[in-house]
């Protein structure tokens, strides 16, 4: 059987359902194809299940530590089986929803299966094929599994299997020391767990500057959370307690023994199985989807968006994906990736917020100048008791536009959003200074930093 539609979707992430409900508007006959959990990474194993376990695993924390704030909260424990049904609680109706919503969607078929191409706008679903004038890929991604000496021989958790454990590991080992790893470990940590955090890199979350690692590795040790930088040579093996990492390249390494694994080292696009070499779709020695400034791959009519193009791997890149496509064929714009401003955040506690570049790259052929306040400075930090990590911001010392910020502490996440717009008007930084904001809050420390820079 076959089917001919106006548009095909692959994947119900981010990017997918805003798409089908942008085109079936404009009144094209819509193909959308899932072939497992409507919503993809965020809703499933990305975003919403992962901010559930934080926000539980806050909760416990700031219980243990009432007493800070002159509350006898009592004999604090978790249920983790509690708290996994309340994460599930959440996502489940999300996804139900989504699902629930593109099925009532006009003008839009919704396909369950696994969809390969077998031409450049044609794949099979099942018994089915589906043609359309238009193709949208967005699968999203998966857990990289390392080569790794002995993973084959030893059990171990991922990002996506972690979220289903309902009970809380006794000694948690967790191979990567970047965003993922770190958010799991500080989480863990909070639910019981003995955790120790195992890095090959000198430091944790390369990307960013000296500083922001540290300060990062301090908060975690804060919290008794165990940091193996610089371990190159890892091997893992059975042991009596579960699970065993060699941390060292001498003879007769030192080893870690945990009784659960959690490998957090990467994703890999979920592109090995399309069948995009049928369609001529060209990918890049990772497997992500080779695409222009307007997300159109190597074959006319073909666009991937969302993490399996390389060019964001979040959720709000994702969306933004869609916003560039639906912009560009309905709307008569020019909607560019390279437009986009970096923003992501780091969901430890006290949490990141990141916009726009680091010192490291904005010291690339610019004269930079940078501001920076440390948390123990900003009222609202010290009362909150969270009084750890700063904000950073860096400027163009000739242009005197905002290059970006590193915002590490009490609603970082937020906060950082107060300066993108400013990023993104490429405004000067004495119109930001000049601002008056509310006391006492994190963002009102936002001009006084500005007013102190120095050269980078």
């Amino acid at each position: 059987m076959s089917a001919h539609f106006d548009a095909i979707i692959i994947g119900t992430g981010q990017a997918g359902p805003a798409l089908a409900g942008r085109l079936s508007a404009a009144g094209m006959r819509v193909a959308i194809v899932e072939r497992a959990k409507f919503g993809g990474t965020c809703v499933n194993t990305g975003c919403i299940p992962t901010k559930a376990l934080v926000a539980s695993a806050y909760v416990a924390h700031k219980a243990r530590t009432a007493a800070n704030f002159g509350i006898d909260a009592g004999a604090v424990s978790v249920d983790m089986r509690a708290v996994k049904g309340r994460k599930d609680a959440i996502t489940g109706k999300l996804r139900q929803d989504l699902e629930s919503w593109l099925r009532g969607l006009e003008r839009c078929t919704v396909y369950v299966g696994h969809a390969s191409f077998i031409g450049p706008r044609a794949v099979r679903v099942g018994a089915q094929t589906l043609e359309a004038d238009r193709v949208f890929v967005n699968v999203g991604g998966r857990p990289l599994i390392p080569d790794m000496p002995g993973v084959g021989e030893v059990p171990f958790l991922t990002s996506d299997s972690i979220l289903d454990l309902d009970s809380v590991p006794k000694r948690l080992l967790i191979v990567g020391g970047s965003y993922i790893g770190l958010e799991f470990g500080q989480m863990y940590k909070r639910f019981g767990s003995e955790v120790t955090i195992v890095e090959k890199a000198p430091r944790l979350i390369g990307r960013e500057d000296d500083d922001v690692s540290a300060a990062v590795a301090d908060i975690l040790r804060d919290e008794g959370i165990e940091l193996h930088l610089e371990s190159t040579c890892l091997t893992l093996e059975r042991s009596p307690r579960g699970v065993a990492i060699g941390v060292a390249c001498a003879v007769g390494p030192p080893q870690l023994e945990g009784t659960h694994l959690l490998l957090a080292v990467g994703r890999v696009p979920n592109t090995d199985n399309l069948g995009l070499a049928a369609a001529g779709i060209r990918t890049d020695p990772r497997g992500y989807i080779e695409v222009g400034d307007d997300l159109s791959t190597s074959v006319p009519g073909v666009y991937a968006l969302g993490d399996c193009n390389g060019r964001g791997a979040f959720t709000h890149t994702a969306y933004n994906d869609y916003e560039i496509v639906a912009a560009n064929l309905l709307d008569g714009e020019n909607r560019r990736v390279s437009d986009r401003v970096t923003a992501y955040a780091l969901f430890i506690d006290p949490p990141l917020g990141r916009i726009g570049m680091t010192v490291a790259e904005a010291k690339r052929g610019r004269r930079v100048l940078v501001g920076k306040r440390d948390m123990k400075d900003v009222k609202r930090a010290v009362i909150k008791g969270e009084a750890q990590g700063f904000m950073k911001i860096v400027v163009d010392g000739d242009t005197r536009h905002i290059l970006g910020a590193a915002i590490l502490g009490p609603g970082g996440d937020e906060v950082v959003h107060t300066l993108i717009d400013a990023v993104y008007a490429q405004l000067p930084y004495d119109e930001v200074r000049r601002t008056v904001r509310i006391h006492p809050t994190v963002s009102e420390l936002i001009p006084t930093t500005l007013e102190d820079l120095k050269p980078a």
